[in-house]
């Protein structure tokens, strides 16, 4: 018994979308170090602050 065009079609896209709803709930999970790297932006201007000392926006420094 042949397969229609049709049925591999129907069978590819629900394929298609299987697969993407599995790597949609694979995006919704949080990674281990979101929470670390949230918490070392600046409040006030959303940049990385890189080390210990105030942001550049807080210092008058460049930007």
């Amino acid at each position: 018994m042949r397969a229609l065009a049709s049925d591999v079609i129907l069978k590819i896209v629900s394929l298609f979308l299987v697969v993407m709803v599995i790597l949609g709930m694979f995006g919704k999970l949080r990674l281990p170090g979101s929470k670390r790297l949230a918490s070392a932006r600046c409040p006030n201007c959303g940049r990385f602050k890189i080390g210990k000392g105030p942001c550049a926006c807080k210092k008058g420094g460049r930007g």
